[in-house]
Protein backbone atom coordinates (compact mmCIF):
# COMPACT_ATOMS: atom_id res chain seq x y z
CA UNK A 1 0.00 0.00 0.00
CA UNK A 2 1.45 3.36 -0.79
CA UNK A 3 1.96 6.14 1.69
CA UNK A 4 -0.88 8.18 0.23
CA UNK A 5 -3.41 5.08 0.51
CA UNK A 6 -2.45 4.85 4.10
CA UNK A 7 -3.25 8.23 4.88
CA UNK A 8 -6.21 8.27 3.26
CA UNK A 9 -7.69 5.16 4.72
CA UNK A 10 -6.50 5.61 8.52
CA UNK A 11 -5.41 9.05 9.20
CA UNK A 12 -8.40 10.33 7.68
CA UNK A 13 -10.13 8.47 10.14
CA UNK A 14 -7.55 9.85 13.04
CA UNK A 15 -7.89 13.24 11.91
CA UNK A 16 -11.60 12.80 12.56
CA UNK A 17 -11.65 12.16 16.08
CA UNK A 18 -12.77 9.73 18.31
CA UNK A 19 -15.36 10.17 20.96
CA UNK A 20 -15.96 7.56 23.77
CA UNK A 21 -18.93 8.57 26.27
CA UNK A 22 -17.77 12.05 27.66
CA UNK A 23 -13.87 11.51 26.03
CA UNK A 24 -13.01 13.13 22.95
CA UNK A 25 -9.53 12.81 21.39
CA UNK A 26 -8.48 14.52 17.72
CA UNK A 27 -5.17 13.06 16.27
CA UNK A 28 -2.96 15.15 13.53
CA UNK A 29 -0.87 13.08 11.34
CA UNK A 30 3.19 14.53 12.04
CA UNK A 31 5.12 11.60 9.81
CA UNK A 32 3.96 8.28 8.50
CA UNK A 33 6.26 5.75 6.54
CA UNK A 34 5.05 3.49 3.96
CA UNK A 35 4.15 -0.40 4.91
CA UNK A 36 1.79 -2.90 3.39
CA UNK A 37 -1.67 -4.00 4.54
CA UNK A 38 -3.24 -5.33 7.48
CA UNK A 39 -2.60 -9.10 8.08
CA UNK A 40 -4.42 -11.15 10.55
CA UNK A 41 -2.11 -13.76 12.63
CA UNK A 42 -5.92 -14.82 13.66
CA UNK A 43 -5.77 -17.91 16.06
CA UNK A 44 -1.88 -18.23 15.80
CA UNK A 45 1.12 -16.66 18.82
CA UNK A 46 2.68 -15.78 15.55
CA UNK A 47 2.17 -11.63 16.12
CA UNK A 48 6.49 -11.61 16.29
CA UNK A 49 7.10 -12.74 12.43
CA UNK A 50 3.89 -10.56 11.41
CA UNK A 51 5.50 -7.12 13.00
CA UNK A 52 8.86 -8.91 11.78
CA UNK A 53 7.23 -9.55 8.29
CA UNK A 54 6.07 -6.06 8.08
CA UNK A 55 8.74 -4.55 8.76
CA UNK A 56 10.70 -5.73 6.37
CA UNK A 57 7.93 -5.11 3.17
CA UNK A 58 7.99 -1.37 4.59
CA UNK A 59 12.22 -1.41 4.41
CA UNK A 60 11.77 -3.32 0.87
CA UNK A 61 9.33 -0.07 0.01
CA UNK A 62 11.64 2.43 1.39
CA UNK A 63 14.73 1.03 -0.16
CA UNK A 64 13.16 1.48 -3.95
CA UNK A 65 12.74 -2.29 -4.36
CA UNK A 66 9.03 -2.07 -4.48
CA UNK A 67 5.93 -3.64 -2.73
CA UNK A 68 5.55 -7.23 -1.22
CA UNK A 69 3.92 -9.82 -0.12
CA UNK A 70 6.13 -12.07 2.04
CA UNK A 71 4.81 -15.29 3.34
CA UNK A 72 5.22 -14.83 7.45
CA UNK A 73 4.47 -18.85 7.94
CA UNK A 74 7.10 -19.94 5.94
CA UNK A 75 9.08 -18.17 8.24
CA UNK A 76 7.28 -19.41 11.29
CA UNK A 77 8.13 -23.36 10.19
CA UNK A 78 11.80 -22.65 10.39
CA UNK A 79 11.39 -20.93 14.16
CA UNK A 80 9.68 -24.09 14.98
CA UNK A 81 12.74 -26.32 13.54
CA UNK A 82 15.01 -23.75 15.68
CA UNK A 83 13.30 -24.00 18.80
CA UNK A 84 11.95 -27.35 18.87
CA UNK A 85 16.28 -28.42 18.37
CA UNK A 86 17.19 -25.75 20.89
CA UNK A 87 14.66 -27.38 23.56
CA UNK A 88 15.98 -30.55 22.87
CA UNK A 89 19.52 -29.79 23.78
CA UNK A 90 18.27 -27.68 26.99
CA UNK A 91 16.37 -31.54 27.89
CA UNK A 92 12.81 -30.44 27.68
CA UNK A 93 13.90 -27.24 29.70
CA UNK A 94 13.21 -24.75 26.29
CA UNK A 95 10.36 -22.98 25.16
CA UNK A 96 8.44 -24.55 22.37
CA UNK A 97 5.38 -22.69 22.96
CA UNK A 98 4.61 -20.20 19.72
CA UNK A 99 5.79 -16.86 21.21
CA UNK A 100 9.27 -15.23 19.93
CA UNK A 101 10.38 -12.00 19.33
CA UNK A 102 12.25 -10.24 16.36
CA UNK A 103 15.24 -11.61 15.55
CA UNK A 104 14.06 -14.88 15.56
CA UNK A 105 12.29 -14.32 12.40
CA UNK A 106 15.60 -12.61 10.83
CA UNK A 107 17.49 -15.64 11.97
CA UNK A 108 14.76 -18.35 10.52
CA UNK A 109 15.03 -16.16 7.09
CA UNK A 110 19.25 -15.60 7.22
CA UNK A 111 18.43 -19.97 7.29
CA UNK A 112 16.14 -20.83 4.80
CA UNK A 113 15.80 -17.40 3.16
CA UNK A 114 11.68 -16.20 2.04
CA UNK A 115 8.76 -16.87 -0.34
CA UNK A 116 5.77 -14.42 -1.36
CA UNK A 117 2.72 -15.09 0.26
CA UNK A 118 1.60 -16.80 -2.75
CA UNK A 119 3.92 -19.52 -2.89
CA UNK A 120 3.52 -20.75 1.03
CA UNK A 121 -0.06 -19.48 2.56
CA UNK A 122 0.68 -22.00 5.35
CA UNK A 123 -2.92 -22.79 4.64
CA UNK A 124 -4.13 -26.36 3.96
CA UNK A 125 -7.65 -28.75 3.48
CA UNK A 126 -9.42 -25.10 2.14
CA UNK A 127 -8.39 -23.28 5.76
CA UNK A 128 -9.26 -19.47 5.25
CA UNK A 129 -7.51 -18.52 8.55
CA UNK A 130 -4.55 -19.94 10.59
CA UNK A 131 -5.26 -21.66 13.78
CA UNK A 132 -2.26 -23.44 14.81
CA UNK A 133 -3.90 -25.34 18.17
CA UNK A 134 -3.86 -28.84 17.01
CA UNK A 135 -0.29 -28.59 15.10
CA UNK A 136 1.51 -27.18 18.66
CA UNK A 137 -0.14 -29.67 20.19
CA UNK A 138 1.67 -32.83 18.34
CA UNK A 139 4.52 -31.07 18.01
CA UNK A 140 4.76 -30.66 21.40
CA UNK A 141 4.05 -34.65 21.92
CA UNK A 142 7.23 -34.94 19.10
CA UNK A 143 9.23 -32.91 20.98
CA UNK A 144 8.87 -34.51 24.32
CA UNK A 145 8.89 -37.94 23.20
CA UNK A 146 12.16 -37.46 21.43
CA UNK A 147 13.87 -36.25 24.82
CA UNK A 148 12.06 -39.31 26.58
CA UNK A 149 13.88 -41.23 24.17
CA UNK A 150 17.16 -39.30 24.43
CA UNK A 151 16.93 -39.86 20.30
CA UNK A 152 17.00 -37.16 17.72
CA UNK A 153 16.18 -39.94 14.96
CA UNK A 154 15.76 -39.19 11.20
CA UNK A 155 12.33 -41.00 11.71
CA UNK A 156 11.71 -38.10 14.48
CA UNK A 157 12.41 -35.31 12.26
CA UNK A 158 10.54 -37.11 9.14
CA UNK A 159 7.46 -36.81 11.50
CA UNK A 160 8.17 -33.16 12.72
CA UNK A 161 8.28 -32.31 8.74
CA UNK A 162 5.62 -34.38 8.28
CA UNK A 163 3.30 -32.71 10.41
CA UNK A 164 4.38 -29.02 9.31
CA UNK A 165 3.32 -30.36 5.46
CA UNK A 166 -0.13 -31.31 6.88
CA UNK A 167 -0.83 -27.80 8.83
CA UNK A 168 1.03 -25.45 6.81
CA UNK A 169 1.81 -26.93 3.65
CA UNK A 170 4.76 -28.72 1.78
CA UNK A 171 7.54 -25.91 1.27
CA UNK A 172 8.60 -24.79 -2.46
CA UNK A 173 11.77 -25.91 -3.38
CA UNK A 174 11.49 -23.33 -6.31
CA UNK A 175 8.54 -21.33 -7.28
CA UNK A 176 7.40 -18.33 -10.16
CA UNK A 177 7.11 -14.78 -9.27
CA UNK A 178 7.26 -11.84 -11.78
CA UNK A 179 8.12 -13.84 -14.45
CA UNK A 180 11.59 -15.54 -12.76
CA UNK A 181 11.82 -19.22 -11.23
CA UNK A 182 13.31 -18.69 -7.40
CA UNK A 183 14.61 -20.79 -4.39
CA UNK A 184 13.56 -19.22 -0.92
CA UNK A 185 17.12 -18.55 -0.75
CA UNK A 186 18.08 -16.66 -4.42
CA UNK A 187 14.51 -15.12 -3.58
CA UNK A 188 15.59 -13.76 -0.71
CA UNK A 189 19.00 -12.52 -2.32
CA UNK A 190 17.52 -10.62 -4.83
CA UNK A 191 15.35 -8.60 -2.41
CA UNK A 192 18.64 -7.58 -1.48
CA UNK A 193 17.99 -6.40 2.17
CA UNK A 194 21.30 -7.16 4.72
CA UNK A 195 20.21 -8.68 8.22
CA UNK A 196 22.98 -7.52 9.65
CA UNK A 197 21.82 -4.07 8.87
CA UNK A 198 18.89 -4.44 11.68
CA UNK A 199 19.42 -4.43 15.67
CA UNK A 200 17.52 -4.49 18.92
CA UNK A 201 17.26 -1.85 21.17
CA UNK A 202 16.09 -2.17 24.81
CA UNK A 203 16.41 -0.32 27.72
CA UNK A 204 16.19 -1.48 31.32
CA UNK A 205 19.08 -0.57 34.75
CA UNK A 206 19.71 -4.07 36.07
CA UNK A 207 21.95 -4.53 33.02
CA UNK A 208 24.52 -1.55 32.36
CA UNK A 209 23.68 0.55 29.42
CA UNK A 210 25.53 0.91 26.18
CA UNK A 211 26.31 -2.98 25.95
CA UNK A 212 24.36 -5.81 24.43
CA UNK A 213 22.27 -7.51 27.35
CA UNK A 214 20.30 -10.60 27.35
CA UNK A 215 16.95 -9.42 27.88
CA UNK A 216 14.89 -11.76 30.87
CA UNK A 217 11.73 -12.74 28.54
CA UNK A 218 10.32 -16.13 27.86
CA UNK A 219 10.41 -15.10 24.40
CA UNK A 220 13.81 -14.96 24.16
CA UNK A 221 14.26 -18.18 24.48
CA UNK A 222 17.62 -18.42 22.77
CA UNK A 223 19.00 -16.10 24.74
CA UNK A 224 20.01 -13.38 22.29
CA UNK A 225 21.39 -10.58 23.19
CA UNK A 226 19.86 -6.75 22.57
CA UNK A 227 21.57 -3.04 22.92
CA UNK A 228 20.22 -1.10 26.14
CA UNK A 229 20.10 2.59 25.88
CA UNK A 230 18.65 4.91 28.76
CA UNK A 231 15.03 5.43 28.09
CA UNK A 232 14.87 8.74 27.33
CA UNK A 233 17.40 7.49 24.20
CA UNK A 234 15.21 4.83 23.33
CA UNK A 235 12.45 7.22 22.62
CA UNK A 236 14.90 9.48 20.82
CA UNK A 237 15.75 6.79 18.47
CA UNK A 238 12.02 5.99 17.94
CA UNK A 239 11.23 9.31 17.23
CA UNK A 240 14.62 10.16 14.67
CA UNK A 241 13.83 6.96 13.01
CA UNK A 242 10.10 7.52 11.90
CA UNK A 243 11.34 11.33 10.89
CA UNK A 244 13.88 10.00 8.78
CA UNK A 245 11.59 7.87 6.64
CA UNK A 246 12.45 4.16 8.69
CA UNK A 247 9.87 2.53 10.91
CA UNK A 248 9.95 0.65 14.03
CA UNK A 249 9.27 -3.12 14.87
CA UNK A 250 7.42 -2.64 18.61
CA UNK A 251 7.33 -5.60 21.21
CA UNK A 252 5.46 -4.52 24.18
CA UNK A 253 2.94 -5.25 27.00
CA UNK A 254 -0.51 -5.66 25.81
CA UNK A 255 -2.42 -6.58 28.82
CA UNK A 256 -2.52 -3.23 30.80
CA UNK A 257 -6.37 -1.45 30.98
CA UNK A 258 -5.20 1.49 28.89
CA UNK A 259 -4.70 -1.01 25.75
CA UNK A 260 -8.09 -2.95 26.12
CA UNK A 261 -9.95 0.57 27.07
CA UNK A 262 -9.51 2.47 24.00
CA UNK A 263 -8.14 -0.14 21.41
CA UNK A 264 -11.01 -0.36 19.25
CA UNK A 265 -11.53 3.35 18.91
CA UNK A 266 -7.87 3.45 17.26
CA UNK A 267 -5.66 4.91 20.41
CA UNK A 268 -4.05 3.32 23.62
CA UNK A 269 -3.00 5.41 26.90
CA UNK A 270 -1.21 4.76 30.12
CA UNK A 271 -3.24 6.21 32.91
CA UNK A 272 -1.79 7.57 35.92
CA UNK A 273 -4.78 6.17 38.68
CA UNK A 274 -3.37 2.30 37.84
CA UNK A 275 -6.96 1.05 40.21
CA UNK A 276 -9.14 1.60 36.73
CA UNK A 277 -10.03 -1.15 34.81
CA UNK A 278 -10.84 -1.18 31.36
CA UNK A 279 -14.71 -0.75 31.59
CA UNK A 280 -14.62 2.59 33.98
CA UNK A 281 -12.06 4.34 32.15
CA UNK A 282 -13.82 3.42 28.33
CA UNK A 283 -16.84 5.06 30.64
CA UNK A 284 -14.72 8.33 32.14
CA UNK A 285 -15.37 11.67 30.94
CA UNK A 286 -12.75 14.16 29.60
CA UNK A 287 -8.82 14.14 28.97
CA UNK A 288 -7.80 10.84 30.37
CA UNK A 289 -4.32 11.47 32.81
CA UNK A 290 -1.35 9.92 32.03
CA UNK A 291 1.96 8.51 34.14
CA UNK A 292 5.17 10.23 33.48
CA UNK A 293 7.41 7.25 33.03
CA UNK A 294 11.00 7.55 34.19
CA UNK A 295 13.77 5.19 33.72
CA UNK A 296 13.04 3.96 37.46
CA UNK A 297 9.49 3.33 37.61
CA UNK A 298 9.52 1.29 34.03
CA UNK A 299 12.03 -0.91 35.96
CA UNK A 300 9.97 -1.37 39.25
CA UNK A 301 6.90 -2.53 36.84
CA UNK A 302 9.41 -4.73 34.88
CA UNK A 303 10.34 -6.38 38.21
CA UNK A 304 7.29 -7.41 39.62
CA UNK A 305 6.13 -9.25 36.00
CA UNK A 306 3.40 -6.11 35.62
CA UNK A 307 5.08 -5.11 32.28
CA UNK A 308 5.08 -8.21 30.24
CA UNK A 309 6.50 -9.44 27.04
CA UNK A 310 2.65 -9.81 25.27
CA UNK A 311 2.56 -9.00 21.53
CA UNK A 312 4.53 -7.52 18.96
CA UNK A 313 3.58 -4.33 16.42
CA UNK A 314 4.65 -2.59 13.39
CA UNK A 315 5.14 1.30 14.17
CA UNK A 316 5.31 3.44 10.81
CA UNK A 317 4.40 7.25 12.10
CA UNK A 318 3.98 9.75 14.71
CA UNK A 319 0.53 11.59 15.50
CA UNK A 320 -0.44 14.45 17.91
CA UNK A 321 -3.84 14.72 19.82
CA UNK A 322 -5.26 17.93 20.32
CA UNK A 323 -3.49 18.63 23.79
CA UNK A 324 -0.13 18.14 22.33
CA UNK A 325 0.44 14.45 23.47
CA UNK A 326 2.67 12.51 20.92
CA UNK A 327 1.45 9.11 20.14
CA UNK A 328 3.06 6.21 17.63
CA UNK A 329 1.03 5.33 14.46
CA UNK A 330 1.42 1.48 14.80
CA UNK A 331 0.09 -1.19 12.60
CA UNK A 332 -1.34 -4.86 14.17
CA UNK A 333 -1.77 -7.70 13.16
CA UNK A 334 -5.38 -8.38 13.99
CA UNK A 335 -7.42 -7.97 10.77
CA UNK A 336 -8.59 -4.56 9.71
CA UNK A 337 -12.31 -5.84 11.13
CA UNK A 338 -10.25 -5.55 15.43
CA UNK A 339 -10.75 -1.75 15.61
CA UNK A 340 -12.71 0.97 13.82
CA UNK A 341 -8.90 2.48 12.07
CA UNK A 342 -8.33 -0.68 10.25
CA UNK A 343 -6.04 -2.28 12.22
CA UNK A 344 -3.56 0.50 12.88
CA UNK A 345 -3.80 2.62 16.31
CA UNK A 346 -2.31 4.91 18.35
CA UNK A 347 0.37 4.41 21.02
CA UNK A 348 0.79 7.13 23.48
CA UNK A 349 4.67 7.91 24.50
CA UNK A 350 3.28 7.12 28.16
CA UNK A 351 2.57 3.66 27.00
CA UNK A 352 5.26 3.32 25.05
CA UNK A 353 7.65 4.71 27.63
CA UNK A 354 6.36 2.36 30.45
CA UNK A 355 5.15 -0.73 28.19
CA UNK A 356 8.03 -0.93 25.74
CA UNK A 357 9.90 -4.61 25.79
CA UNK A 358 12.15 -3.76 22.95
CA UNK A 359 12.21 -2.74 19.52
CA UNK A 360 13.73 -3.44 15.84
CA UNK A 361 14.92 -0.78 13.98
CA UNK A 362 18.04 0.05 11.11
CA UNK A 363 21.00 0.84 12.69
CA UNK A 364 21.60 3.71 10.12
CA UNK A 365 18.13 5.14 11.69
CA UNK A 366 19.85 5.83 14.97
CA UNK A 367 20.88 9.31 16.00
CA UNK A 368 24.71 9.47 15.00
CA UNK A 369 25.50 10.11 19.09
CA UNK A 370 23.94 7.29 20.42
CA UNK A 371 25.24 5.30 17.84
CA UNK A 372 29.06 6.36 18.69
CA UNK A 373 28.22 5.48 22.00
CA UNK A 374 26.86 1.76 20.84
CA UNK A 375 30.37 1.37 18.52
CA UNK A 376 27.91 0.82 15.31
Amino acid sequence: MKKHCILAVVSGLLLAGFTLQGQTYSFTTVCQNEATPVKDQDRTGTCWCFSTVSFLESELIRTGKGVHDLSEMFVVRQNYNNRIEDNYLRRGKGNISEGSIFHMALKAIGQKGIVPEAAYTGLTYDRQSHNHGQMTAYLRAVAETAIELKDRSQAGHDLQQALFDIYLGELPKEFEYQGKTYTPESFWDALGLDLNDYIEVTSFSHHPFYQEIPVEIPDNWDHERMYNVPLDELVAITNHALENGYTVGWDGDVSEAGYSAFYRKGYTLNPKDKSLDAKTLSQMEGRIEEEEVTQESRQATFEVFTTTDDHLEHIVGIATDQYGTRYYITKNSWNTDCNETGGFHNISESYFRGKTISILVHKKALPKDIRKKLGL
